[in-house]
């Protein structure tokens, strides 16, 4: 049996997810990490990406759009501006968004917050990415 941690994932909306998982993976300003049981005590900035969490039996991916973590030795806190599951997303909404994004982008227009495009382009990725398209 793995070595257990609690987990819990907190939008402004509602608890997303409280359980017990042996493993998480996510992406923060400085790269993706994964984080065991027993991590030294650490914060760190969530960018929009995927976080995958490795319960006992089965492995979950959620889309979360920016927040914070608080890893502790047996309890990992996430404070996700907006956090969904692969049947929450509305597909065609994110491609659609993703292709707002792009165009932004590559358009050249110097009026264009380009910050502002690459955070909708990473959002729009990151649904994309856990609903499977």
């Amino acid at each position: 049996m793995a070595d257990l941690f609690t987990l819990e994932i907190v939008s402004p909306d509602r608890i997303f997810y409280q359980g017990e998982a042996s493993f998480i993976e996510m992406v923060t300003t400085e790269g993706e990490i994964g984080v065991y049981k027993n991590h030294i005590p650490m914060t760190n900035i969530l960018v929009p990406g995927v976080v995958t969490i490795y319960e006992e039996n089965e492995v979950k991916k959620a889309a979360i759009h920016a927040g914070f973590v608080e890893i502790l030795p047996d309890k990992i806190t996430i404070l996700a501006e907006i956090a969904e599951w692969p049947e929450e997303i509305d597909v065609p909404r994110a491609e659609e968004a993703k292709e707002r994004a792009e165009q932004r982008l590559n358009s050249g227009d110097a009026e264009v917050n380009v910050a502002r495009a690459e955070a909708a382009l990473s959002r729009s990725l990151a649904r994309l990415n856990i609903s499977g398209k």
